[in-house]
């Protein structure tokens, strides 16, 4: 089969695209930045450097036969701030590439985010069709769900696109870093309270293999879950300082600690082009339990997921061989 894949470089996208070449498809590898050569090195694929928000310079380079597009390039920023280039990348850069997929006649697969489905709690882990308490509507929440809502006009209207919800990822080949990069802030120093919230941790791995599977198996239209362990940020933070042999946070976050930090972050961010990490979007959707079951996934194009512990080791042992984190 031949695929294209938007976000090559990035954490998920890589990892699809190498699982893509282990079962032997071709392979058009899309990325924006002009570094694209480490992440892609070695790689039997067609690279592709295209601004997903231009059309022109997307169509300009790719045409068919195609098979699926793999839409997994997104702009990801847990704050206030960004409005702009949030839309320009994940609404714009969604419309184009959807349009992409219809012109070539491929399937199209959409990675969402569980970012823009119901948030759980402590007792209540949820699905596809689950109701409860909302998301944080931050910008990066808020322009997921306007590009999922663009997704899902296409299907009405009968586009064949399916839709992949991934939880929280860790794995190799996370070059940016992303996800990772919570990894390599703790090894500065665990600070000695933690989220009080929840995430899904799953694999990239794992999660790259249910997008190929989904390719094949999943009904048009389809909405499926790609999560795994559901852990306390403080079980996370707990297993991340073990590994890396410095000390553990001593507690979760309780609001009036989360209301202080947050404040101070969005104050500062008043002054600055670059929005602080310590927002108060970014601990509020901390302290909110994002557990989540991909039974429906299981069931249907038999997703696995594996041990967040494996995925941890696997993360941090990567980090270290390709010099992002101190030898242990």
């Amino acid at each position: 089969m031949r695929f294209v894949v938007t976000g090559a470089t990035g954490l998920l996208g890589n990892n699809i695209v190498r699982a893509a070449c282990r079962q032997g498809d071709e392979v058009v590898a899309v990325a924006r930045s002009a570094n694209a050569s480490l992440p892609l090195q070695g790689l039997p694929v067609t690279p592709i450097n295209a601004d997903i928000a231009d059309p022109k310079s997307l169509e300009g380079a790719i045409s068919g036969p195609v098979d699926a597009v793999i839409h997994a390039a997104a702009h990801i920023h847990l704050g206030w701030k960004g409005r702009e280039e949030s839309e320009r990348i994940n609404i714009l850069g969604t419309r184009n590439v959807l349009g992409l997929a219809a012109k070539l006649g491929a399937r199209y697969i959409h990675v969402s985010t569980v970012n823009v489905l119901a948030v759980g709690q402590p007792d209540q882990v949820i699905d596809e069709e689950s109701h409860g308490l909302p998301q944080v509507p931050c910008t990066y929440v808020q322009t997921k769900k306007g590009a999922e809502q663009d997704v899902r006009s296409a299907i009405d209207r009968g586009q064949d696109a399916v839709i992949v919800y991934p939880g929280f990822l860790l794995g190799p080949w996370d070059w940016k870093p992303s996800s990772a990069q919570m990894i390599l802030e703790l090894r500065r120093g665990a600070p000695p309270l933690a989220p009080s919230g929840g995430c899904s941790i799953c694999d990239a791995r794992d999660v790259a293999q249910g997008i190929l599977q989904a390719i094949e198996k999943a009904p048009r239209g389809g909405r499926y879950i790609l999560a795994g362990e559901n852990w306390t940020y403080f079980q996370l933070w707990s297993e991340i300082a073990t590994r890396l042999k410095q000390s553990k946070p001593w507690l979760s976050m309780r609001p009036p600690g989360r209301w202080l930090i947050g404040t101070i972050g969005d104050l500062l961010a008043k002054f600055s082009a670059n929005e602080p990490v310590f927002n108060s979007a970014a601990l509020r959707m901390g302290a909110q339990y994002h557990w989540y079951s991909s039974q429906r996934a299981r069931d249907c194009f038999g997703y696995q997921s594996r041990p967040a512990s494996e995925s941890l080791d696997d993360t941090i042992a990567w980090l270290r061989e390709h010099g992002k984190l101190d030898p242990s």
